[in-house]
């Protein structure tokens, strides 16, 4: 039987990316898949895809940092599906690179508006309607920087160890209350964020500081969100899995 048959999920940032291939994956395994982006384009070919494969998905467009949106974003869910069972909070940017003693900060308050108080936002609609519908499970998306520093990047690092922590207290939270909360640390993965700030001299580099010697695929943190999305992961609740490479082996 299907993994996640008759359960209704929202996926932000998945109109391109790992969100689109936790979108597939959720579809794929008989979710009815809510795929949000601020990106129209990217959100409707995820679904367009999804549907050519007989999955079940719709878009909606909305801004993770806008608390407006992820109520909307939750309540046009709930009326078009009738319930809300899993959640994976993926929208994320890069930002600025600087120093922190010469960090932009108008950077400094995007990159947290949307890596940190996107995710915070997300889970304040998420969990009452989850609680509704008998229960489910969140996974945020935060980072193996969500452990460790990387120099010229004191924003996104200071938000994705804010995820893991966030993630950690709402599942002690919620623990007796049937909701499941987890977060993934993707290392260095192949998407167009990376494309977009990288060079392929600097990509081939960090490919380097991985022990298995290459970039992550989107595809394979997808499974890794997947499982803990499912029932398979029944047990698990306020952990951080890293899907690194060996980065943090290191």
């Amino acid at each position: 039987m299907k993994l996640l048959l008759n359960k209704v999920a929202i996926v932000t940032g998945s109109g391109s990316g790992i969100g689109r291939e936790v979108a597939y994956c959720y579809a794929r395994e008989g979710a009815r898949v809510v795929v949000s982006d601020i990106d129209t384009n990217g959100g409707r070919l995820t679904v367009d895809t999804i549907l050519s494969q007989g999955g079940t998905a719709m878009f909606i467009k909305a801004n993770v940092a806008e608390p407006k949106d992820n109520e909307m974003l939750v309540q046009k869910t709930v009326e078009h599906y009738g319930a809300l069972h899993i959640a994976c909070n993926n929208a994320g940017i890069g930002g600025p690179a600087a120093l922190t003693g010469e960090y932009p900060l108008d950077g400094w308050s995007t990159v947290i508006g949307v890596n940190l108080s996107g995710v915070f936002y997300g889970m304040r609609y998420q969990l009452p309607e989850m609680l509704k519908s008998g229960g489910g499970a969140i996974v945020n998306v935060s980072s193996i920087l969500g452990q460790v520093g990387f120099a010229t990047a004191s924003a996104y690092v200071a938000a994705k160890h804010g995820v893991v922590g966030l993630s950690k207290n709402a599942a002690i939270e919620y623990a007796d209350k049937n909701i499941r909360v987890n977060s993934v640390g993707p290392a260095f993965i192949k998407t167009p964020l990376l494309d977009k700030h990288l060079d392929e001299a600097t990509l081939n580099y960090l490919a380097t500081k991985h022990p298995i010697n290459r970039l992550g695929e989107p595809e394979e943190v997808a499974e890794l969100i997947l499982w803990l999305s499912s029932d398979k992961a029944s047990f698990v609740t306020g952990s951080y899995y890293a899907i690194d490479g060996g980065y943090l082996a290191v």
